[in-house]
């Protein structure tokens, strides 16, 4: 069993969690212990610190992960009601792909048992072992990241600066699209810039998105897998002052993302990854944990999309086509439909719905077809 190769929280942490109120998180989940280990067929989110860094070129340390329990697990819940399960720590294999091997295992197998995992910690490739876990679950994947990078590969980068370039190339090829969230223009060349709009992918400024942080709701509803960089994090927020970021999301920022991510229906896999487990920055990292399950509690099951009987519908004509909208009667937000050709290779088999905004609905009545629409349709004939 795959779960066999994890290792128990540690005994300090289990010794300070008996001391926390009871109304704290940590009286409210499972745990994996020596001697028990969590029932997951009745779980709802399973979380998994990981101890692996050598993709940046760090050496492994033996990592416990304790500062971010403590303080995790130290938070309040909402009003929540859910099963929450921690399964410990995945340790370091004795190759980097042995890790990826184990991360992907652990993912497909909760997937299959419909418990959302969150990945704590190591460095962001893991993102590729976790992608990857899709294979044998017979779908298509969008995957969003937040990072200031759009790490495709560079000459001389370590693998975690090139994960998304393996992800894009490799077979089996499930990934639908990619979109970045708060990328910074310096930090990536002209030519990966280039090449996010070559094929059709997403990708939104960091000054973008603080100026509208609601542009990215919809990217994050159309999400599998949501991969953080904590690296996007202003260092005054998050505390990483070894690698020292003047620029970035602030700490509400991130934390509002991570609620966008939790409250997508179709978010199955979470991960948090460049940070050090110290105290300094395991805090903002377990409020975005935090707030990821604050958005999990408050899903709305719209997807996939249900009886039109509860939406209403709209028709925009620009030239002579039509733009069909979908305002939903319960949370009020918008789908734009991506129609099906049955006249050329497509990757759709039917119409599909895009979530878009009520901005891209009013910007449809302008006569201006909005871009997330037509980056969709076009990937779609690739």
């Amino acid at each position: 069993m795959v779960f066999d190769f994890l290792q128990p929280v540690s005994r300090d942490f289990l010794e300070f969690k008996e001391r926390l109120s009871s109304q704290a998180l940590g009286k409210n989940a499972e745990f994996h212990t020596e001697s028990d280990f969590p029932n997951i067929d009745n779980a709802s989110i399973a979380i998994i610190c990981v101890n692996e860094y050598r993709g940046s070129n760090i050496d492994n340390v033996n990592e416990n992960f304790d500062s971010f329990r403590k303080t995790f697990y130290s938070l309040f819940p909402g009003n929540w009601n859910m099963s929450i399960v921690d399964l410990g720590n995945i340790v370091a294999g004795d190759t980097i792909e042995d890790t990826y091997f184990l991360v992907k295992t652990i993912n497909e197998d909760l997937q299959r048992k419909k418990v959302l995992p969150i990945f704590i910690g190591g460095s962001q490739d893991l993102t590729y072992a976790i992608y990857r876990a899709y294979d044998n679950l017979d779908q298509m994947v969008n995957l969003v990241t937040i990072d200031g990078y759009f790490d495709f590969a560079k000459e001389n980068a370590y693998i975690y600066d090139s994960f998304l370039t393996r992800i894009i190339v490799e077979e089996p090829n499930n990934l639908f699209n990619f979109s970045n969230i708060g990328y910074q223009t310096y930090y990536n060349s002209q030519d990966e810039i280039d090449l996010i709009e070559k094929l059709y992918f997403e990708a939104y400024r960091l000054g973008e998105v603080s100026n509208k942080i609601s542009i990215a709701e919809p990217v994050f509803r159309d999400a599998d897998l949501v991969s953080v960089d904590m690296r996007s994090v202003q260092s005054s927020y998050s505390g990483n002052y070894n690698n020292f970021s003047p620029n970035g999301f602030d700490g509400k920022e991130i934390c509002a993302l991570s609620r966008y991510s939790g409250i997508s229906d179709k978010v199955s896999s979470f991960g948090l990854f460049n940070f050090e487990p110290n105290e300094r920055e395991s805090a903002l990292v377990s409020q975005c944990v935090w707030y990821f399950i604050e958005g999990f509690s408050f899903r709305s099951k719209e997807y996939p999309f249900g009886s039109k009987e509860e939406y209403l519908k709209y028709i925009v004509l620009i030239d002579e086509d039509e733009l069909v909208f979908y305002k939903s009667n319960k949370t009020e937000r918008w789908w734009i439909e991506i129609p099906f050709l049955d006249n050329v290779n497509n990757k759709l088999k039917r119409n599909t719905l895009l979530p878009c905004t009520h901005d891209d609905y009013l910007l449809a009545c302008e006569q201006e077809v909005p871009n997330r629409w037509w980056k969709a349709y076009r990937r779609n004939l690739l």
